[in-house]
């Protein structure tokens, strides 16, 4: 019987949707037949543990820093141990906002303009004309996210408080109008487009995870031509960070005034995956169970990604 670690919680600020995933997915894999061992990085020493639990493959389930970004996945690297999701170059890279656009740059995939600065800087004064964006530069789930709105006198202050426990490195970039799409993207193929849309001012940490918070349309309510440009922007994406199992590429569709304009924000390279997260929606659409898509990732798992 192959034996699984799933990894969930870890210490980042996405830790408690982490759990969730994790626990699902753990539950799912031991329905399918596999062996199952739940551990917690921010328990100890992680390598120890899974020294001792030996496990045949491991499905990472963590989400955000420590866990998404590469460290984890060197980690598993030297210890030869079998992973699911990206390796550790794709995972860096799609975590560092700035250098994942820097290569989808180099794709020729279409991006909105930004820089990156201080935090204290964007503070003080508007960097760009509002309305616009700030959110961190290396963590996920919209967290420390701000939107500057057209007529705001001045960005927000919660981002020189010295209370302020994210990156010192913050993005600021266009605000696009619009609509919130996303596709998620298994193997190398795109599977679906969602529209996400909100009662909230955004899609937000709370939007995405709150009970009734945010509503996904599946598929997509949008012209033909524009999901099929959003499917081909995803798969170039994944392609781009050289991505490995399931990703997601998230997007804004400004449709205002007549326009049909698609931009890449970002790649997320272990999504959500509870249940009723956007990933296991779309591979349902197509006919994937969630028990199955969970079979499928840990099928996919490989050292050397």
């Amino acid at each position: 019987m192959t034996k699984v670690a799933v990894l969930l919680g870890g210490r980042s600020a996405e830790r408690e949707i982490s759990l969730v995933s994790g626990h699902g997915c753990a539950g799912a894999l031991r329905e399918e037949g596999f062996e199952v061992v739940e551990i917690d990085p921010s328990a100890g020493d992680l390598g120890a543990a899974l020294n001792a639990a030996k496990p045949d493959v491991v499905f990472n389930a963590l989400h955000g820093r420590w866990g998404e970004d590469g460290c984890v996945q060197g980690l598993l690297e030297i210890l030869r141990i079998p992973y699911t999701h990206s390796g550790v170059l794709a995972s860096a890279l799609a975590m560092h906002k700035q250098r994942a656009k820097d290569t989808f740059r180099a794709a020729g995939l279409p991006l909105v303009k930004s820089i990156v600065v201080d935090r204290r800087a964007a503070a003080q004064q508007h960097l760009m004309e509002p309305p616009y964006v700030v959110k961190p530069v290396n963590e996920g789930s919209s967290v420390g996210v701000f939107i500057i709105r057209k007529g705001d006198n001045r960005p927000p202050e919660a981002l020189g408080s010295d209370k302020w426990n994210l990156s010192d490195l913050m993005m600021v970039e266009e605000f696009v109008p619009g609509r919130e799409l996303t596709v998620a993207v298994m193997g190398s193929k795109a599977l679906a487009v969602t529209e996400i849309t909100t009662s909230l001012e955004f899609y937000d940490y709370e939007a995405k995870y709150a009970a009734g918070g945010s509503i996904h349309t599946l598929p997509a309510k949008i012209p033909s031509f524009v999901a099929e440009e959003a499917m081909q922007l995803a798969e170039r994406a994944h392609a781009a960070l050289g991505c490995r199992g399931v990703s997601r590429c998230d997007f804004r569709y400004d449709d205002t005034q007549g326009k049909h304009r698609l931009v890449v924000l970002e790649v997320n390279t272990q999504p959500g995956m509870t249940p009723t997260s956007l990933v296991p929606e779309q591979a349902a659409l197509s006919g994937m169970s969630y028990r199955a898509l969970c079979r499928w990732i840990v099928e996919d798992a490989s050292c050397d990604r």
